[in-house]
């Protein structure tokens, strides 16, 4: 059993975001002396447990995501090329990328889902297509996808996604080291800092700040 500190990345494929965060986790956790531990988590659950809408329901924002996401790509020197339908059901490819179903291939299971999904525009919501995928990457797409339908390894993804949100996971793709959460794919720079023991956040500060009361509220938003 490693006895590396754990750092815990919560992810979900329909996010491009969440594959700009994955390009850079095995590196850093290498470089830090990291054990990555990984969850797969419904993010449409999070939105609906905390009252949000997800970027492609909002027209300006969907537009905003994806011409950010060719900008980093073209400054990072990769492919850029989203999923063939977004948003898709990413259901088989989250439960197929459950430590459960893929195991000690889960690094390899992930990687390759979400490289098919983001730079080649595969349409990883299609179980047939996954299969596809995972097998030309010497993986057993087969047993992986035919997995994905047991009530088990169903019932396990809503309890990732729930431990998610009992730790305060709201959105993806977040990591959280020594209890301390990080979400977006921009906040490797401050990750390190903690990582390093330079984190120069005063909690207490911030303790102080959320006791303050509010003074207005605005009305539920409620979608027609």
């Amino acid at each position: 059993m490693s006895t590396a500190p754990e750092l815990h990345f919560f992810f979900d494929f329909i996010s491009g975001y969440a594959y700009l965060a994955w390009r850079r986790l095995p590196d850093f956790c290498e470089k830090y002396g990291l054990d990555l531990k990984i969850h797969p988590v419904v993010f449409g659950a999070l939105l609906d447990h905390w009252g949000q809408l997800g970027p492609a329901e909002i027209p300006a924002k969907k537009a905003f995501v994806y011409r950010d996401g060719y900008r980093q790509a073209a400054i990072q020197g990769f492919t850029f090329n989203p999923p063939k339908f977004h948003p898709f059901n990413p259901l088989p490819a989250l439960r197929a990328s459950l430590w459960e179903v893929s195991g000690t291939e889960q690094h390899r299971v992930v990687d390759a889902i979400f490289r098919a999904g983001w730079t080649q525009g595969r349409d990883i919501g299609d179980p047939e297509e996954l299969c596809r995928i995972l097998e030309a990457c010497q993986l057993p797409g087969k047993s992986l996808l035919s997995r994905t339908q047991e009530p088990e390894v169903k019932a396990r993804l809503k309890e990732e996604t729930q431990a998610a949100i009992e730790r305060g996971v709201f959105g993806v793709p977040t990591m959280i080291f020594q209890d301390r959460l990080f979400w977006g794919s921009d906040q490797f720079p401050y990750l390190k800092l903690l990582v390093e023991g330079k984190d120069p956040l005063d909690e207490s500060a911030v303790q102080e700040m959320l006791k303050r009361p509010r003074a207005v509220d605005r009305k539920r938003f409620t979608k027609k």
